[in-house]
């Protein structure tokens, strides 16, 4: 849906997108409503004033979790001399509240009948984006003394919105009115309480409290300056760097996830509106990115993720013992397993990248406690590597879906249909292997050993993870590299045949380490060449490829984290210009979008556009294009944890100015970096 025309708040998986009065009108596709735990809680919240709809003057976005709506009746015209106004303050949280100011300018008193229409069609956020509302139970509306109540039930799944008002109206079935007098000069004004209920499958309740009464919407504005004041500071010459950056910490505030199993602590959630909740992938590269700048979320994903780690065979959720997670929801869908996401384990990456995360994660915080705490998991994770990934048997990991109704066909982080493909652009046969995932194994199994030997008394176990490694290292070199092109292929197909296209993948796997010291140079000439590289960013897909196309989804587009690792790995290899040109790119996309990275953008050459072209779909904010800038700050400081301190070595791109960023929690407790223009390399202050 486009971006433009709607206004969204939002605090975890709780969120409203709505027009810019404040109404909601939603159809069965389009996703503006109140949003909770996977269903649409509101789907009409419309408010009339003498049965007049009103009139946008301007709207405030107040925080992530708030926003304000200054409002007249009639039609917008140059000849409004409105006597009314109109003011909507709301604030989500859990669920939300919504205060209704109205002010009389008349010199005469007015009689005013204020409406609000209000209606559920509980619509699971999977039928909504599937554009299929086909609902199995019974919606229905009770009027009760001091509140409505709409609902949905279907067996013992249960979904409630109750709605309440500091000022009793007259409910019925469809809303709730007030008849009000007002004096000249008067004002009346009234808070409405939204709460969402659920009942899950075996009475599990899932209620999600009102939290933005009062003094609880004064603890969400609490918990966003304690979080903004625990993370590093920031300070650039170029002012996009510094705003960005800020921008990207309330992002990732708004996005943070609790879990019903958590307790309270968080991890994030991937991105607005269709994935506001745990992804495997998603979280942990949010967190490689995050790490400098808010540990905290790396080890409650780390936690989370090893308890729903797969345990046993399940076609049906492609579940394998070791295997983490995708997704996991909530929703109608998903407790009626009409789909799988109970959770869903259909990610072919995910898994190799827990143990490279945990590894990250200790090097940074020396949380020595929590690499022994998640052993089993950890072990778990690295056999599933060979045992069950390895499908054909010849040392890869490979993915093809054992749930062929429901299940992801792609399980790479490239999960469009199209977006494997031959160099003829003809789509290749299943089982399939992509390139990334072989540098993800690799880097897995060389973390590993470094946390066996280390941390878990097993240096047989290292010694045997090193050797695997390197036996890997070989055989993709040898199997993977496209000669005449001088790239690594995109994926293998059953027989071994290469999907020989030249795509962005080729860049993480130089963060992985996997690839040849001789050949990383030439792929550092592809990442910033122009096939790849449009000024902005890197591609999905090289352009000139049989299925290249500025604007496909995994075919030409540019994603922002793809390209922040895609810097690291440069950084990893000794190319600091290129990495520095990368970070470039995309933070001056950024400014474009008010600092917002959005999943993705067009892949347009950037002197034919001048500007960033937006994806129609695509979600905003989303984790990891938020994380983005704070990898690519790493990258270009080149701060890096080395025996127990922090190792700094800037290379900014031309025109960057002086940057500071202070106070860099880790093992060694806060420190400094600072970095101008070329200087190689910086000492750090306490």
């Amino acid at each position: 849906m486009g971006q433009s025309n709607t206004i969204r708040i939002l605090d975890g998986n709780t969120f409203v997108v709505c027009e810019d009065t404040g109404d909601i009108e939603a159809t069965p596709s389009e996703p503006t409503g109140l949003f909770s735990i996977d269903t649409r809680f509101l789907s009409t919240w419309v408010l009339t004033v003498n049965g007049e709809r009103l009139n946008s003057l301007s709207f405030d976005d107040l925080q992530y979790f708030e926003s304000r709506f200054f409002l007249v009746p009639g039609m917008a015209t140059h000849y409004i001399d409105a006597k009314l106004s109109i003011i909507r303050e709301r604030a989500v949280g859990g669920s939300f509240r919504e205060q209704i100011t109205i002010l009389n300018h008349d010199e005469k008193p007015v009689d005013l009948e204020i409406r609000m229409e209000a209606a559920s069609d509980f619509a699971d956020l999977f039928q909504v984006k599937d554009e299929i509302l086909n609902k199995k139970g019974e919606i229905y509306s009770e009027v009760e003394a001091d509140r409505l109540r709409l609902g949905y039930r279907r067996g013992n799944f249960r979904r409630e919105t109750i709605i309440s008002s500091s000022v009793a109206p007259r409910y019925d079935s469809k809303g709730f009115a007030y008849t009000v007098h007002l004096e000249p000069n008067e004002q009346w004004d009234t808070a409405i309480d939204v709460q969402t209920q659920a009942i899950g499958p075996g009475d599990r309740d899932l209620r999600i409290g009102l939290r933005v009464h009062g003094g609880e919407r004064l603890a969400l504005q609490h918990d966003l300056e304690k979080w903004i004041a625990d993370a590093p500071k920031v300070n650039s010459e170029h002012g996009r760097v510094s705003s960005t950056y800020q921008r990207s910490l309330i992002d990732l505030a708004a996005l943070r996830f609790s879990p019903l199993s958590l307790g309270g602590a968080t991890l994030p959630a991937a991105g607005l509106p269709w994935f506001m909740t745990m992804f495997g992938r998603d979280s942990i590269l949010t967190c490689l990115q995050t790490l400098p700048f808010t540990p905290q979320l790396s080890k409650t994903t780390l936690r989370i993720l090893a308890a729903l780690q797969g345990s046993r065979f399940d076609d049906f959720r492609d579940e394998d013992p070791g295997r983490i997670l995708h997704e996991m929801r909530y929703g109608e869908t998903a407790a009626f397993e009409e789909q799988p996401h109970s959770p869903y384990y259909g990610s072919v990456d995910a898994t190799p990248l827990f143990v490279v995360l945990l590894d990250e994660y200790e090097r940074w915080s020396g949380d020595v406690a929590l690499v022994k705490e998640l052993e089993q998991e950890s072990r778990a994770a690295l056999k599933w590597i060979d045992s069950y990934a390895d499908l054909i048997g010849n040392g890869y990991i490979w993915y093809e879906r054992r749930n062929t109704d429901t299940g992801l066909e792609n399980q790479c982080w490239k999960d469009s249909w199209d977006s494997i493909s031959y160099s003829d652009g003809t789509l290749p046969p299943f089982p399939r292997a992509t390139c990334e995932v072989q540098g993800y194994a690799y880097d897995a199994k060389v973390r590993g050993a470094r946390l066996a030997r280390e941390f878990w008394g097993d240096p047989e176990f290292a010694d045997q993870l090193e050797r695997e490694a390197e036996e890997l290292k070989q055989r993709f070199n040898r199997d993977w590299w496209v000669a005449d092109g001088e790239y690594y292929a995109l994926a293998l197909d059953p027989d071994g045949r290469q999907c020989d296209v030249l795509s962005s993948n080729i860049g993480h796997l130089l963060w992985s380490g996997i690839v040849e010291p001789e050949r990383a140079e030439k792929l550092a000439q592809h990442l910033v060449g122009p096939r790849l590289f449009t000024g902005w960013g890197v591609r999905t897909l090289a352009e000139g490829e049989a299925r290249y196309n500025p604007i496909g989804y995994h075919n030409g587009t540019i994603w922002p984290f793809d390209n922040s690792f895609i810097a690291w790995g440069l950084r990893r290899y000794g190319f600091t210009e290129e990495a520095a040109t990368i970070a470039s790119g995309i933070l001056d996309a950024a400014t474009y979008f008010d600092g917002r990275l959005p999943e993705a953008f067009g892949g347009y050459p950037r002197e034919l556009t001048k500007f960033p072209v937006e994806y129609p779909t695509a979600c905003s904010p989303q984790a990891w294009s938020t994380g983005t800038p704070l990898l690519l700050l790493r990258t270009m400081l080149g701060l890096e944890p080395h025996e127990g301190h922090l190792a700094v070595d800037p290379q900014l791109p031309r025109g960057m100015g002086r940057i500071e960023v202070l106070d860099i929690p880790g093992r060694w407790g806060r420190v400094d970096a600072f970095a101008r223009g070329r200087i190689d390399l910086q000492e750090l202050s306490d």
